[in-house]
């Protein structure tokens, strides 16, 4: 790599540096503050370490087509030479009596340059440069999809930290309707109505409530330091997810066949795989190539001292040039080469495989989170029906205790089915905003 093109990569590398630190100090956004799904991504765009690591490989493969465009270019070499010459024993008579010593010229000087300009090496140079725009272009495919599952990654435990938050708000209502509840049958034990079994199975409940309280809070915090670490925040930052009213409300899909063909166009996983067979193709190619001849034009020039290349010899500087052009054939290629292109055919029919593979995969994919999607639409309709049911059977049980119409048992029951009932409305919620996420993941829309 030239001069020029370490200083466009150093350039680049320190503009993404610079853009990644202004870019930080924008996402930092006030703790106190509520986070929308939207912003939490761009938080993950800016501070996760995954993407920063795709983003200098994108750069590296960048300064990798310049590289492979300066191959184009004349190759020019100076070499420089400055020695000292001891005299030249002469054996005249044998290796085992003492030699004459031929004087000689003690100093010794060459200055010398030769360059080569490659006119043609069976468009191996051309295919470098194809193949490092097409190794560029898969660093980004790889990058969009990691950047896609960090943000199906981050969406999952910002609608986690949601969840259990409101399973915390649920759970403290029922808390605070049980202490009451508490209350109301400690007054009946006292007047003789109810027995103590009923005031103990009461505070036991109780007691398993809190002690949910705080499993829950536990989830929370555990979630919460998940995402702080995915967008770059201290590990304690709380979370204050901002959703609005109909945010978890259902989404309108489009038809199962317009996912699918979505899948098949911009699924990066797809992108990846073709661009892996283009580079097998091409290295196919690169090694067929092999066997064609090379040429170019070369020249030298060299200046030296003292001249003892040609008779006769002199005692003074003296230089010497040369250009013309220069063929190189690879004979032994013909018969060392087949089979590395052998090699080079099975590694491609196996790219084209895979491929297949992959678009079977993303069929698939697609499919599945398409039926899941649906079925947990039907969840959210079930958990609604079944909190109007369980709301019912509460109240109705609630007045026949305190009536003495029905055990605590009973009441114990409809509470803990209402309780139930309203944390898988909540469930079923979050799940389904989860799995569009997947579904949009699946087609490349994310």
């Amino acid at each position: 790599m030239n001069f020029s093109s370490y200083k466009r990569t150093f350039m680049g590398c320190m503009t993404l540096l610079l853009s990644s630190l202004f870019t930080h100090a924008q996402g930092q956004v006030d703790p106190e503050k509520p986070l929308s799904i939207s912003q939490v991504w761009q938080l993950t765009d800016s501070n996760s370490r995954k993407i920063q690591m795709n983003n200098l490989e994108v750069l590296a493969s960048e300064a990798s087509i310049k590289v492979a465009r300066s191959e184009r270019l004349p190759e020019i070499e100076a070499n420089g030479v400055l020695a000292h010459i001891f005299k030249m024993p002469i054996y005249e008579n044998g290796l085992f009596h003492t030699p004459s010593q031929y004087p000689v010229e003690p100093k010794y000087y060459k200055v010398s340059g030769d360059a080569y300009l490659n006119l043609y090496n069976g468009g191996k140079t051309n295919r470098e440069i194809a193949a490092s725009k097409t190794e560029n272009e898969l660093a980004i495919a790889k990058k969009n999809l990691s950047k896609q599952e960090i943000h199906f990654l981050a969406a999952v435990y910002f609608y986690d930290v949601y969840r259990n938050q409101s399973y915390k708000t649920l759970l403290l209502q029922d808390i605070k309707d049980r202490e009451k509840q508490l209350h109301e049958i400690n007054v009946l034990y006292k007047n003789g109505t109810v027995l103590k079994s009923d005031v103990l199975r009461a505070e036991l409940r109780l007691s398993k409530q809190r002690m949910m309280l705080t499993e829950i809070e536990n989830s929370i915090h555990i979630a919460e330091q998940k995402l702080n670490l995915l967008i770059g925040r201290a590990d304690d930052t709380p979370l204050k997810p901002l959703i609005s009213e109909n945010e978890t409300d259902p989404v309108l899909i489009k038809g199962l066949a317009n996912y699918l063909a979505a899948g098949q166009s911009n699924s990066f996983k797809l992108q990846i795989s073709e661009k892996e067979q283009k580079l097998g193709a091409l290295k196919l190619k690169q090694v067929k190539s092999n066997v064609l001849p090379s040429v170019g034009l070369f020249g030298e020039y060299m200046l030296a001292y003292p001249q003892i290349q040609f008779v006769p010899y002199a005692l003074a500087p003296y230089s010497n040039g040369m250009a013309g052009i220069k063929l190189k054939v690879p004979i032994s290629a013909f018969y060392t080469n087949k089979h590395k292109v052998k090699v080079a055919e099975i590694k491609l029919h196996q790219q084209e495989v895979e491929d297949e593979a992959v678009k079977d995969n993303i069929r698939q994919e697609v499919q599945e989170n398409y039926i899941r999607y649906t079925e947990s639409l039907k969840r959210i309709e079930v958990a609604n029906e079944n909190i109007k049911q369980a709301a019912e059977s509460y109240r109705i049980v609630q007045n026949t205790y305190f009536n003495q119409l029905s055990l605590l048992t009973d009441l114990l029951d409809a509470e803990t089915q209402l309780l139930q009932s309203r944390f898988e409305l909540t469930t079923a919620k979050v799940n389904a905003k989860i799995q569009y996420y997947q579904l949009e993941k699946a087609v490349g829309n994310l």
